[in-house]
């Protein structure tokens, strides 16, 4: 049975976001802008919407290829479960860069990118259409033979550890930060400063970045947004403008 994860902790985001709102009211910092928040859920909310002919599209794509080209029927053991997270992790990574590096899908990645804010809200800010190519980059786990359900488990909960990065209330995280991506690495990726452009793409591990020459430690506080911000509070506009 195919169950939406990230549907399903939706109410855990928000609950998150109260719990940052509160640990930002403690240490008397300005982590949230109100009009910024609320361009951020409304183009998740957006994205939700769209992305639900999206993810049927990229369910078939992926089951037809599945069902008539695999090379392997692959077991669900753990050990198959943990090379298919890696799997994901390491594609999530090249579609990740590329949406940087490619300016036609930069066009839609941008929307990510767009608020100055750095906060919970800014990880539900989501392209509307990004998921129409995204998916193309995970097709050769279904000709090995990974079956669709495991693959939308793993790539659902590489997404859903995504959410809990975008902070700037966690700080260092000691040797965690060898290998996974945390809030100090993902900071450095939504930094406007010059060498923070581009930095940074991992998913859940952050050995990709390391390994293939897009790691920037974090240094000074970035500052977040685009290069040419925005200005502007409406959600149509912000998958268009680019």
């Amino acid at each position: 049975m195919k169950v939406d994860y990230i549907a399903l902790s939706i109410p855990v985001f928000f609950i998150l976001i109260g719990v940052e709102l509160i640990i930002a009211y403690i240490q008397k910092r300005e982590l949230y802008r109100f009009n910024d928040a609320i361009t951020n859920i409304s183009l998740g909310i957006g994205q939700q919407v769209i992305g639900l002919f999206m993810k049927t599209a990229l369910f078939f794509g992926y089951l037809f290829l599945f069902t008539h080209y695999r090379y392997f029927t692959i077991p669900a053991t753990w050990l198959n479960w943990c090379i298919l997270f890696i799997g994901v992790d390491f594609f999530y990574y090249w579609f990740h860069r590329l949406s940087h590096e490619v300016n036609a899908m930069w066009a839609a990645h941008i929307v990510h990118h767009q608020s100055e804010e750095y906060n919970l809200s800014v990880a539900l800010r989501q392209s509307w259409f990004q998921s129409a190519f995204s998916w193309v980059f995970y097709l050769p786990l279904a000709i090995a033979g990974f079956d669709p359900i495991m693959f939308l488990t793993i790539s659902s909960f590489n997404t859903l550890y995504q959410f809990w990065i975008h902070t700037r209330a966690i700080n260092r995280m000691g040797f965690l930060e060898w290998f996974m991506n945390t809030p100090s690495h993902h900071r450095v990726h939504h930094g406007s400063n010059k060498k923070y452009l581009d930095k940074n793409h991992a998913g859940t591990l952050i050995i990709w970045d390391r390994m293939f020459g897009t790691f920037q430690e974090e240094e000074e506080e970035p500052d977040y947004g685009i290069t040419k911000p925005l200005e502007s509070w409406n959600p149509f506009w912000a998958n268009w403008h680019y």
